[in-house]
């Protein structure tokens, strides 16, 4: 069933009034932007977008077996970079017109498995029942909340939608992409203190998850 104009503008007036959760992803997304924006052009249009993904993935893959080697240091910079060559990509690809859905595809399936295989790595580098009670309950929230906005940002697309940067329309939650990157880098940090932290950021997940059904059930 199409959506009504009213309806649609109902959708998106209830995206900007419940923002605020992500605000700080919103005003760094434009900071990232100035700033990423003259290296893509730099690199011309012969780069491809999917190629510095991949390059991303490589970075988040080393900074997961750094942290099972217990080299934190190490770990932390394959992390960040990691980061910015995921901004980068998007960069890349909007500077010189190659977006892309396989692009966006590739981006977040890149993104998703760094973000598993990271804390995975912390644990298998410093295992103990309870560091891996509270990786099940991380990976668990992780998983909840790629269904609560993945099939909120189809249903959203379908009804028309519109306005995101990314490649998917992310309805708002607590935890954005500047607050896993604070988390994940105080994981790598003080990996000591994984348990807690692990915790502390699984429940903050699933109160976007519990945002996220709220939203919904008011205007779907």
């Amino acid at each position: 069933m199409n959506v009504s104009s009213s309806l649609r503008s109902d959708i998106c007036a209830g995206q900007a009034a419940e923002r605020q959760p992500a605000m700080f992803d919103e005003v760094l997304r434009a900071f990232k932007d100035r700033l990423l924006h003259p290296v893509a052009r730099m690199l011309g249009p012969g780069c491809p977008p999917t190629a510095v993904s991949l390059l991303a993935l490589t970075a988040g893959l080393a900074a997961a077996w750094l942290a099972a080697e217990r080299r934190y240091e190490w770990a932390v910079s394959g992390w960040l970079l990691n980061r910015v060559l995921d901004g980068l990509d998007g960069a890349v690809a909007r500077v010189h017109g190659r977006t892309s859905d396989l692009g966006g595809y590739v981006d977040i399936l890149c993104d998703f498995t760094v973000y598993a295989l990271v804390p995975i790595g912390l644990v298998a580098g410093a295992p103990s029942p309870e560091a891996w009670r509270a990786l099940a309950v991380l990976l668990a929230s992780f998983y909840l909340n790629a269904v609560s906005w993945l099939y909120l940002s189809a249903v959203l697309e379908r009804r028309g939608a519109t306005g995101q940067l990314t490649s998917l329309l992310m309805p708002p939650g607590l935890i954005a992409g500047t607050e896993t990157i604070v988390f994940y880098t105080v994981f790598l940090l003080f990996p000591d203190h994984m348990v807690p932290l692990f915790l502390v950021m699984a429940a903050l997940v699933l109160i976007g998850v519990a945002q996220r059904l709220v939203w919904a059930g008011r205007r779907l």
